[in-house]
């Protein structure tokens, strides 16, 4: 991968000690990857959540798991709203605990605070402190949403987002102090093309014989799938395989509609898809489609950069950074299907086209984008920090 090379260690020389805090494990997999390339670059990493009621999580690589957080909700497994009601019950208890644990770190990262509003008074007073804001569009712009945004910050020593986009959101509509304000991008999920144990496709999906074009990761209304399914009206002679668990299932009555409509096969898959089983869909797309309406940044697009694969995604937020800069992905308006619908059947019409594509999305994963980039980036700001 690239970036600079780890650091040795002078002998005598003490790690520095980094807890990495997500209590719900809202971004499990990039705790996980941060958490790994930290230690490959000499620091002492707990990762402090709960467990992950999921699926099976990437195996711990010179890292501590501590699972302090919700131990009586992840006894719900995945029944979802008796869960959430024993999360809300032990969340203050489980701050407050953890408060007495945080001196043992040198340096604190917030990666998700589930409450921010009361999590802002509960965090633990050691400094130095920070917090990586994953979703900036998420913060709505109204009074009370930026004064929350405004006051979390404030109990920070430093904020990271993930895109210049993200970075002047913050600073210029919800007035966070730009002095406190970073970037480190995002690293693609590059363990996802190296793992031990494969799952292969279900069987009536590697029948398949058609190019095949990925929607993936939960369904939700922003993520534009019903803009997808529209565009695919005109996109004939292909598969759309829309994979993920819906938030809410009422929406699929009126996608799987829609889909009647498309031109081409549209297959769904709606549960929840595990690590071992995301590599077989992204190694047999022909090409991956992020339609969404409007977004900072997303994991789908750091699985699609680290399996080098062409996409085509919506002119929005820190996509726009992927898409102009490193030019490793084809830009569409955001919500319109025709354009949309023009990109997908010039680029399966294409195959050196998208293979160009392609080539550029593994570039980038292997440099700006990569774990090693975004360790030696975090690590200068601790040190910053600590200083």
């Amino acid at each position: 991968m690239g970036g600079p090379a780890a650091p040795r260690l002078a002998q005598n020389v003490v790690p520095m000690r980094v807890q990495l805090v997500d209590p719900r494990g809202d971004v499990t997999p990039y705790d996980h990857a941060l958490s790994a390339a930290l230690a490959r670059r000499g620091a002492e990493v707990e990762l402090v959540t709960s467990r992950f009621v999921y699926g099976p999580i990437p195996e711990a690589r010179g890292y501590e798991v501590s699972e302090r957080f919700y131990r009586h909700a992840v006894r719900r497994g995945e029944r979802r709203r008796s869960r959430q009601a024993l999360r809300l019950l032990e969340h203050v208890p489980d701050m407050l605990r953890y408060r007495g644990h945080a001196g043992g770190a040198d340096v604190r990262h917030f990666q998700w605070l589930p409450l921010e509003a009361i999590d802002s008074v509960l965090i633990p007073n050691e400094r130095p402190r920070l917090m990586t804001l994953h979703n900036v569009i998420r913060r709505g712009e109204g009074r009370l949403s930026a004064a929350v945004t405004r006051r979390l910050a404030e109990r920070m020593d430093a904020v990271l987002v993930h895109t210049e986009h993200g970075s002047r959101r913050l600073r210029e509509r919800l007035g966070v102090d730009p002095s406190k304000v970073r970037v480190v991008p995002h690293g693609a999920f590059e363990h996802l093309t190296r793992q031990r144990e494969e799952v292969p496709l279900p069987d009536e999906l590697a029948a398949v014989e058609a190019p095949v074009v990925l929607s993936f990761g939960m369904l939700r209304p922003y993520k534009g799938i019903d803009v997808l399914l529209d565009a695919f009206r005109e996109v004939p002679g292909a598969e759309l395989w829309v994979v993920g668990r819906p938030l809410d299932e009422s929406i699929m009555g009126g996608l799987h509609e829609q889909a009647r409509k498309a031109a081409g096969t549209v297959r769904f898959v709606t549960r929840y898809i595990t690590e071992a089983e995301i590599p077989a869909f992204f190694r047999r797309a022909d090409l991956v489609v992020l339609p969404y309406r409007s977004v900072d940044q997303s994991g789908v697009l750091y699985i699609g950069l680290a399996f080098g694969k062409p996409m085509v995604i919506s002119a929005v937020g820190g996509f726009e950074e992927v898409g102009d800069e490193h030019r490793a992905a084809r830009l569409v308006p955001p919500g319109e299907p025709e354009p949309l619908a023009a990109a997908i059947s010039e680029l399966l019409r294409d195959p050196a086209r998208r293979a160009r594509l392609g080539e550029r999305a593994a570039v980038a994963a292997a440099g700006p984008y990569s774990w090693d980039n975004a360790a030696a980036r975090t690590m200068a700001l601790y040190e910053e920090l600590l200083a």
